[in-house]
């Protein structure tokens, strides 16, 4: 399912109407099925209950991660059920905090991409500002270098200030070289960020319109 930018409180107030004559929301579950396909529903089947599932509230935000069965070796070791168990309550605490951050900072798809954009806008700002230091700074050695010829020229020695300043000249070039290759590299770590926070925000809105359909479904 493609999400739409759909307001996220509109579709939370109708839950609440839909929802009025029950005294909790209903959570609902995700798993993987024997496709491999990810399932969203209101019960976990059996069959696929032992490979571990997420809990969704009425936001589609995970409040629990269940873990896989374990298998009758890791039974026999303690320490690896334990393992086990730290690595889903570990999960758990990351999605949740990661669903309910993007509930709290945005309401729709366009509000990730306008967030995204502002952010790699500052980050191209930061790079014309270093390339255009870096011609500066290259332009800078370039003098240096043909004042120093010509002093060799008229028979002098380079005196050791101008030596040092061409010396330190291409040594910000080096420095700025390297803060370049550092911004390109967080501009790619940013946009994956944000590709991977505008794929979670569907996944959320996705659960809160399978929510809103099957209630209505249930209230025909």
């Amino acid at each position: 399912m493609v999400a739409k930018p759909t307001d996220i409180a509109l579709l939370l107030a109708f839950l609440i109407v839909m929802s009025g004559a029950s005294s909790h929301a209903r959570d609902m579950y995700r798993y993987t099925n024997d496709q491999g396909n990810t399932v969203v529903d209101y019960k976990v089947p059996p069959e696929f209950a032992s490979r571990g599932y997420e809990v969704l509230n009425e936001k589609g935000a995970v409040i629990e991660v269940v873990p896989r069965a374990l298998t009758s070796e890791e039974l026999a070791n303690r320490d690896s059920a334990e393992r086990l168990r730290d690595e889903a309550l570990a999960e758990e605490k990351r999605l949740r905090e990661w669903d309910e951050s993007l509930l709290l900072r945005y309401s729709t798809i366009a509000d990730i991409e306008a967030a995204r954009d502002r952010s790699l806008s500052e980050l191209r700002i930061r790079v014309s500002i270093l390339k255009s230091n870096r011609r500066s700074l290259k332009q800078t050695v370039e003098n240096l270098q043909a004042q120093a010829a010509e002093q060799e020229r008229r028979g002098n020695s380079v005196d050791v200030e101008h030596l040092r300043a061409i010396e330190a000249a291409q040594t910000e070039i080096e420095i700025t070289d390297r803060a370049l290759a550092d911004r390109d590299v967080e501009i790619g770590q940013v946009a994956a960020d944000f590709q991977a926070d505008i794929d979670r925000f569907e996944m959320l809105l996705e659960v809160v319109e399978l929510r809103r359909n099957m209630l209505a479904n249930e209230n025909r």
